[in-house]
């Protein structure tokens, strides 16, 4: 039983590490995989321990993908760095400083009017939009936002062509767009480059920005979701067994260590390629997920 869930967390990884980069939604692929590979890494404590065991579980491993920005990218996130100058070490803090204020918007959703809708209706914004419909709705709508935006960019590069000459009012923008993201099935990095592109960033700096503001979301969500699983944990007084623990630490050194080649793929790749051919995944999953639980 215990071999079978560590293979599981292995997969679980491999997933997230390629799609949390890629703009075709890591959650909403999580999700998908759940349905047909879920965990059990605790039966005999019942569903509602599984079911907050894996909310937990779905955004840790996201943190996990989020580290292997923080190494490849360590050298220009770095602020103290001895090798830099007094000029460059201001322009890493105005880099972060333009990566936070893109984060508010996502970070007002996910924490202040997550817990109005809880007060009003009795279920959180994951318990209305965490289901198939959603998911399905999301990968194709987008999909198709993607191939539109870059049929009407064809040929431009963008103006702006460095993470460095992204202005506060385009973080901003770029960070209401990543606030839609709440959204199973969109992509936290789809919303950000599709909402980069519309305002004139580039593709590869489009990119790199959004894996910047991946940096304080996923920490700010693994804290909330981590607070969340101690707080059910110590409310019904349950042991969380080893496994479980060890199924979460598989998970996210996987998704690390696969973060690392999917992000430099896809830096790459966008270099010389547009983002159409993801919207194409993208509309072909959402209908094969339609047909799926159509027909089941």
């Amino acid at each position: 039983m215990a071999v079978i869930e560590i293979i599981k967390a292995v997969f679980y990884g491999i997933l997230e590490g390629i799609t949390e980069w890629l703009p075709v939604s890591s959650t909403g692929h999580l999700i998908l995989l759940n349905e047909f590979l879920g965990l059990n890494v605790a039966p005999e404590l019942g569903s509602t321990f599984a079911d907050e065991y894996w909310k937990m579980f779905e955004v840790v491993i996201q943190l996990g993908a989020i580290l292997a920005v923080v190494v490849m990218f360590f050298g220009k996130l770095n602020p103290f760095s001895p090798s830099k100058n007094r000029a460059e070490k201001k322009s890493t803090w105005v880099l972060w400083a333009k990566v936070l204020v893109a984060s508010v918007p996502a970070a007002f959703i996910g924490i202040v009017l997550d817990k109005v809708i809880e007060k009003i209706s009795g279920k959180d914004i994951d318990g209305w939009i965490y289901n198939w419909q959603v998911v399905s709705g999301a990968l194709i709508v987008y999909g198709i936002l993607f191939i539109v935006i870059e049929k009407l960019h064809s040929g431009k590069q963008g103006d702006i062509e460095s993470v460095d000459d992204i202005s506060f009012s385009k973080a901003a923008v770029i960070g209401c767009f990543q606030a839609l993201s709440i959204v199973p099935g969109t992509s936290r990095s789809g919303s950000t480059i599709l909402g980069a592109r519309c305002i004139g960033i580039s593709r590869p700096a489009a990119a790199e920005f959004s894996f910047f503001m991946g940096i304080p979301a996923m920490f700010g969500a693994s804290l909330i979701k981590g607070y969340g699983f101690f707080d059910y944990v110590g409310e019904a007084n349950v042991s969380v067994p080893a496994l479980a623990w060890i199924v979460l630490a598989v998970a996210s050194l996987v998704a690390f260590l696969v973060s690392m080649a999917a992000i430099k793929f896809l830096m790459d790749f966008v270099k010389k390629h547009s983002f159409a051919p993801f919207g194409v995944y993208r509309i072909v999953l959402g209908a094969l997920v339609i047909l799926y639980f159509a027909l089941s």
